[in-house]
């Protein structure tokens, strides 16, 4: 009797612990370096109560302005923005701690995003200055070869912002806010390669920044930084085209506008919403609603409470919490996440960091 006691509350407590386990997240934070920040910093999520614990610096390196991770977890890639590198780091799944592998010129100025493609084999990277990207090819040990492809931009002002893959990993395309355009290239995950073959032409004056998927894979949503819009557009996965669909004001229909950009837009896990950052200076999060069958956006209210230029913002896996960049209050916030209606609620919860950036969620793995 005692045993199967004994041997019921030992089942019962590894159950609770896997349960707890299950809603803790590690986030790593990219920043821009100076006196204050030294690179890539880290703390611990709770997604049961949206609570955080203090920042911790995981990596020095020169302004990490965006991160991305393996699939496999075990290596996180950077751009160093301000001396225009990209940076392979292996992951200590016990502490977090990053140890540089090495790094590779991005072969263009101020690189500012990447993403790692789903087979793991290469980070692809935009480059601000000059406007480009490029392919790299990950060896096996996670550290980054020499580019094996480089694809200028061609225009009076070209300014690549940002690069993502499609659900096939057939396309990569290419956000140009200079040219206002989105350019679709042909992958090649094998040879690293990349071959353009569709443009598609954004609003003049918009400023294509940064690009999110639907889940469905056949919608794809993009700001325009310039003009302070959210684009909608149907894709095409056959061919890599996108069609421009719907415009909408990330703005409050009372605001007139004065300056201000936007900068990132970001997919609720759950398809139902889409959110948009205002920078200075509107400092807010714009939500809207996404219609599950058309995809068409309706305008769901906006958040300011505690933002302050809004950089990069990131929803965690259960899709409870939002965790926001405020680049110039030096701190991350945490806003709780209606399921229904998509509306940001703050939790006066957040974590002091000088001038992040870029917020990445990542499993964090509890012994057993």
């Amino acid at each position: 009797m005692n045993l199967r006691f004994c041997t019921a509350a030992i089942l019962c407590l590894a159950g609770c612990l896997s349960a707890h386990s299950d809603d803790r997240y590690r986030v790593y934070l990219g920043t821009y370096t100076d006196d204050q920040s030294k690179g890539i910093y880290q703390c611990e999520f709770n997604a049961t109560d949206g609570s955080l614990s203090s920042a911790t610096l995981a990596a020095e390196t020169s302004s990490p302005s965006f991160l991305a991770f393996h699939p496999n977890n075990r290596f996180l890639y950077a751009v160093n923005e301000r001396t225009a590198r990209i940076s392979a780091f292996q992951i200590d799944p016990s502490t977090g701690n990053l140890t540089l592998l090495n790094s590779q010129p991005s072969q263009g100025g101020a690189p500012c995003h990447l993403v790692v493609d789903p087979t793991g084999k290469n980070v692809l990277v935009a480059n601000y200055t000059g406007g480009s990207c490029l392919c790299v090819p990950i060896s096996p040990d996670g550290s980054l070869g020499d580019a094996t492809s480089f694809q200028q931009h061609v225009g009076e002002r070209t300014h690549a912002h940002s690069i993502h893959v499609d659900a096939a990993n057939r396309y990569a395309l290419c956000c140009d806010l200079g040219l206002d355009q989105v350019i679709t290239y042909r992958f090649d995950p094998e040879q690293g390669m990349l071959a353009s073959e569709e443009i598609f032409d954004a609003p003049k004056g918009s400023g294509p920044r940064h690009f999110a998927w639907h889940p469905s894979g056949n919608t794809a949503f993009i700001n325009g930084e310039s003009n302070l819009t959210i684009i909608r557009c149907r894709y095409d996965a056959s061919s890599g085209k996108l069609t421009q669909q719907q415009v909408l004001s990330t703005l409050p229909a009372d605001v007139i506008r004065n300056g201000g950009s936007t900068a990132e837009t970001v997919v609720h896990p759950s398809g139902k919403f889409v959110y948009v950052s205002n920078r200075n200076p509107y400092n807010s999060i714009a939500i809207f609603a996404i219609d599950s069958d058309t995809h068409e956006l309706s305008v769901v209210g906006h958040q300011s409470s505690g933002i302050q230029t809004p950089r990069n913002f990131a929803i965690d896996p259960t899709g409870n919490f939002m965790l926001v960049a405020n680049q110039s209050g030096g701190n991350v916030i945490v806003f709780r996440i209606n399921p229904s209606t998509g509306q940001l609620t703050p939790t006066q919860t957040s974590v002091r960091v000088a001038n992040p950036v870029c917020v990445r969620f990542m499993k964090l793995e509890v012994e057993e």
